[in-house]
């Protein structure tokens, strides 16, 4: 009998990252490591939930551990993240470098507890960072959510060219607007913008939670086996998407 893989997967209480649990249950057992339990309760038992900062490196190796614990692990996703903006108007140098390194630590504790994992158990892993198009294209009133997400993408390089040798494969994705809790309520606090959300996505719409778990499950996934150091977009093309002022 095959043993199934084990999965952990931070900040994945909700959102997009109780997604990405739900889907990965599929494929083994998933571990969670938020700062809350699942709001509404974890009723599968494919999923171990632990209650803790994705920051502090005894939380991230506890739910290595148990992740371990039900089968070996092989995949890591980095999603917890911090929504706290700051600009260089209105707030300290200490303040804005708080929140790029809070959200940095977030996906560096993550990385570091993954490899060395796998690299004491000479083996084979993939780690998936979210990232954002942020970390490319930012917007107004962003300023250390962005560059946080940028030195996220740069990490996930760096990693993924140090461990490939070490049969360790480390990509990002990168989300446009998808449609969570956050998402709906920031809907309702300014109508019209389905209409700006589907002028900067070319498919017409923004995305699902569903959509950015099957892309991560792939990321994590044998069929993406020579995939490694890159940053994929899911964002309906909102990357690409150029405007053009003539166009009205």
């Amino acid at each position: 009998m095959t043993t199934r893989p084990s999965f952990v997967v931070t900040g994945g209480a909700r959102g997009i990252g109780r997604a990405i649990v739900e889907r990965l249950t599929a494929d083994g057992q998933v571990v969670v490591l938020d700062v809350e339990d699942g709001p509404l309760g974890w009723q599968h038992d494919r999923i171990n939930a632990i209650v803790g900062d994705a920051r502090d490196p005894q939380a991230a190796r506890e739910a290595a551990a148990a992740a371990e614990a039900t089968g070996p692990l092989a995949g890591w996703v980095n999603n917890a993240a911090i929504f706290r903006d700051a600009g260089l108007a209105d707030a300290s140098t200490a303040q804005i470098l708080e929140l790029i390194t809070a959200n940095l630590a977030l996906t560096l504790t993550g990385c570091h507890t993954a490899v060395n994992h796998f690299r004491v158990r000479q083996r084979p892993g993939a780690i998936v960072n979210v990232s954002s198009h942020q970390a490319q294209r930012p917007v107004r009133g962003a300023l250390p959510y962005a560059t946080a997400k940028a030195a996220i993408e740069g990490l996930t390089r760096a990693i993924a060219v140090d461990h490939g040798p070490d049969r360790i494969r480390t990509n990002a994705v990168a989300l446009g607007s998808i449609a969570t809790d956050r998402f709906e309520q920031y809907r309702i606090e300014h109508p019209g913008v389905d209409a700006q959300m589907a002028a900067l996505h070319p498919l017409g719409r923004v995305g699902t939670p569903a959509e950015v778990a099957d892309a991560v499950a792939f990321l994590l996934s044998p069929a993406a086996g020579f995939i490694n150091g890159a940053t994929l977009p899911v964002d309906g093309g909102r990357a690409v998407n150029g405007p053009d002022p003539e166009a009205a």
